[in-house]
C-alpha cells in the first residue's frame, strides 16, 4: 500500500520566467508598429460641427487641414479671440495659403499631386466670410478638391 505523509514541507516551484522577454518585445513591437504620433499641436479651438450625411476620406496621406477657430487660452493674449487660420504648427494669414499649398503639392509625389484634398476643419461658430476667404485663396492656389470635417450627428 502506499504511504501517505502529512505535514511534510511542501515548496512552490518557481514560475518560469524564460519567455517574458518575448513577450515584452512581442508586446513592444505591436505598440510600436500600430501607434501613430500625433502630427500637429493645435493652436486653435475647433470644435467642429454635426452633420448627417458624412464620407469618410479615402487616402489621408493625400489630404492637407486647415484649421480655423478662436485662439488657445495660452494664444488669445497675442492674437485675441477672433477666428484665426493655422496651418501646420503655426497661425497664418489667409494669403499664406496658396504658399503653403504650393509647398504641400512640391512635396508630393508628381503622381499625387492632382489628387490633393483641402480639409477645412473649422469650428461651428466661425464666421462665413472667413471660410469664403478661404475657399477664394485655395481656388486661386487650383485646390479645388475641397472638404469640410464634422462629426456624425447622433440621432435623438
Amino acid at each position: 500500500m502506499a504511504q501517505i505523509r502529512k505535514g511534510g514541507k511542501k515548496e512552490v516551484p518557481g514560475v518560469n520566467t524564460s519567455s517574458l522577454p518575448d513577450i515584452v518585445f512581442m508586446l513592444l513591437f505591436f505598440f510600436m508598429a500600430t501607434t501613430t504620433m500625433k502630427e500637429v499641436s493645435f493652436k486653435v479651438d475647433v470644435k467642429v460641427p454635426e452633420a448627417t450625411e458624412l464620407q469618410k476620406l479615402e487616402k489621408k496621406s493625400l489630404v492637407r487641414y486647415i484649421y480655423v477657430g478662436t485662439p488657445m487660452k495660452e494664444y488669445q493674449k497675442m492674437y485675441g479671440k477672433e477666428s484665426r487660420v493655422q496651418l501646420d504648427d503655426a497661425f497664418a494669414e489667409v494669403d499664406e495659403i496658396e504658399m503653403f499649398i504650393e509647398n504641400e503639392r512640391n512635396a508630393m509625389k508628381e503622381s499625387d499631386q492632382g489628387l490633393l484634398t483641402v480639409s477645412i476643419k473649422a469650428d461651428k461658430d466661425t464666421k462665413m466670410g472667413i471660410i469664403t476667404d478661404i475657399k477664394q485663396a485655395l481656388r486661386r492656389a487650383q485646390a479645388l478638391k475641397i472638404n469640410y470635417a464634422a462629426t456624425k450627428r447622433m440621432s435623438y
